[in-house]
């Protein structure tokens, strides 16, 4: 697993949007088109390896944290990164 890997995009529409993944550490930005526009949700995870399965955790360590921080700002980065539609001029 490449340690500082960033996934890109699939077509699956139940599936992210964009991914970070640094180590263990996983972001999923999730789109969600509303009324008022798009909006995007982060999820994380910790992945690890129980015998030959690979599972996913919401609990992180202490040295968990510092690459969650950065998970979550790169997430942070790429969602202000996205066009904003232009609002309508008030008339």
């Amino acid at each position: 697993m490449n340690k500082h890997a960033i996934k890109t995009p699939t077509t699956n529409t139940n599936a992210p949007v964009h991914q970070v993944q640094l180590g263990t550490i996983r972001a999923a930005i999730w789109k969600n088109d509303t009324e008022a526009g798009v909006r995007y949700n982060v999820t994380v995870e910790r992945i690890y390896r129980d015998k030959e399965e690979w599972k996913s955790t919401s609990s992180f360590g202490r040295d968990d944290l510092l690459p969650l921080a950065k998970a979550v700002d790169q997430a942070h980065t790429w969602i202000f990164a996205q066009p904003r539609p232009e609002k309508p001029e008030a008339k």
